[in-house]
C-alpha cells in the first residue's frame, strides 16, 4: 500500500514538471510570435508612412503647378473677355449707326484760288453730305472718328496756263497728289482717289502747294469726299 501511494506521488510530480515545461515552451513560442508580430506591424506602419509622405509631396507639387496654370489661363480668359466686350460695344455702336461716316464738299463758287507763297489747307465750305460730322467745313480737315479703312477722292478744276498741285495729306504727310502742268490756256479737270488706314483721331485734308492755283465755280468740279469702308 505504501509503495502504491509513493508511486502515485512520483507520477504526479513528474506530470506537474512536464506540464510546467510545456507551458514554458508555449510561453516562449508565444513571446517569440508576439515579438515577430510587433516587428512586422512596425515595419508595416513605417513603409506606408514613407510612401504617403512622398505621395503628398508629389500631390502638393502638382497642385502648385496646376494652380499656376489655372491662374495664367484665368488671366488670359479675363483679357479675352475684355477684348470681346470692347468689340461687342464697338459693333453695337456701329449697329446703332454711331459710326456712319461719309462726307462730300466743294470749294463753292469762288473762281480762282491762289497762287500763294506758302502751302495752304483747302477749306471746302459747300458741304453736300457730312454723315457722322467727321469733316469740319471751317478748317477743311477730316478727323477719323474710329479706327478703320477709309476711301478718299480729290478732284480739281483749273486753268491750264498755270501749274496746279494738290496733295491729299494725313497728319502732315502727303499721301497722293493731284497735279497738272501748264498745257495751254484752257480749263481742265483731274482727280485722284486713295484708301487709307486711319487710327481714331487721324487728320486728313487737301493741301494746295505754294505758287500753284485751283479753280471752282457753280459746276463744283473741285471737290473733296470720303467715307468709311470698314471698321478695324
Amino acid at each position: 500500500m505504501s509503495c502504491t501511494i509513493l508511486y502515485l506521488l512520483l507520477l504526479l510530480l513528474f506530470s506537474c514538471a512536464c506540464m510546467s515545461e510545456v507551458q514554458q515552451e508555449e510561453k516562449a513560442v508565444q513571446t517569440e510570435r508576439t515579438e515577430r508580430l510587433n516587428v512586422e506591424q512596425k515595419s508595416a506602419v513605417l513603409t506606408p508612412g514613407e510612401c504617403q509622405q512622398h505621395f503628398f509631396t508629389a500631390i502638393i507639387s502638382e497642385l502648385t503647378e496646376l494652380k499656376s496654370t489655372v491662374n495664367s489661363l484665368k488671366n488670359k480668359l479675363e483679357d479675352n473677355e475684355k477684348q470681346l466686350k470692347n468689340t461687342e460695344e464697338q459693333l453695337e455702336q456701329l449697329r446703332r449707326n454711331n459710326y456712319k461716316v461719309a462726307f462730300a464738299a466743294t470749294l463753292g463758287n469762288i473762281g480762282d484760288l491762289g497762287p500763294f507763297n506758302t502751302d495752304i489747307t483747302l477749306v471746302y465750305k459747300k458741304v453736300f453730305v457730312n454723315e457722322g460730322g467727321a469733316y469740319n467745313p471751317t478748317t477743311g480737315i477730316f478727323t477719323a472718328p474710329v479706327k478703320g479703312v477709309y476711301f478718299f477722292s480729290v478732284s480739281a478744276r483749273y486753268r491750264s496756263n498755270r501749274l496746279m498741285d494738290l496733295s491729299l495729306s494725313k497728319n502732315g504727310q502727303p499721301m497722293v497728289y493731284v497735279i497738272n502742268h501748264p498745257l495751254g490756256d484752257r480749263y481742265e479737270s483731274t482727280a485722284n482717289s486713295f484708301s487709307l488706314t486711319l487710327e481714331k483721331g487721324d487728320h486728313v485734308y487737301v493741301r494746295l502747294r505754294h505758287n500753284t492755283w485751283v479753280f471752282n465755280n457753280e459746276a463744283d468740279l473741285t471737290s473733296f469726299a470720303g467715307h468709311l469702308l470698314f471698321f478695324l
